[in-house]
């Protein structure tokens, strides 16, 4: 994404959306295109991961969270080991409850076990 005209990778704080391949990937990359859209984009950097990523918050002119939206969207799983947030936790639930995104799947695979399947799959 463009940061303050800069291209970067960021990973996303506290949540992990759909890979490629998994079902709405490519609506939450839509969702996530058009937000960043809106304006004006500052990533609040809270670490960097083991590949040289930002990982943070993404705000949109200032006041709209990415992330959060992600989450009330139903486009993103809370990713509670890195994030004990009970708010985002409540947004979550909240999305699900409401069938919104993928949670009108009703087998939804979160990423990191559909990561697990595919590593699993690829070495045998």
């Amino acid at each position: 994404m463009l940061v303050e005209g800069q291209q970067q990778r960021i990973r996303l704080h506290g949540i992990d959306c759909p890979e490629k391949g998994q079902p709405y990937s490519r609506v939450a990359t839509q969702f996530t295109k058009d937000m960043l859209a809106l304006g004006k984009v500052k990533v609040q950097q809270l670490d960097t991961d083991r590949y040289g990523r930002v990982i943070g918050i993404v705000l949109i002119n200032g006041t709209i969270n990415l992330n959060e939206r992600l989450l009330e969207a139903g486009l993103a799983w809370h990713y509670k080991t890195y994030d004990p947030s009970p708010e985002w936790a409540r947004m979550e639930t909240i999305a699900k409850t409401s069938k919104r995104g993928l949670w009108v799947e009703k087998d939804a695979v979160a990423p990191w076990e559909w990561r697990k399947r595919k590593r699993a799959e690829r070495s045998k």
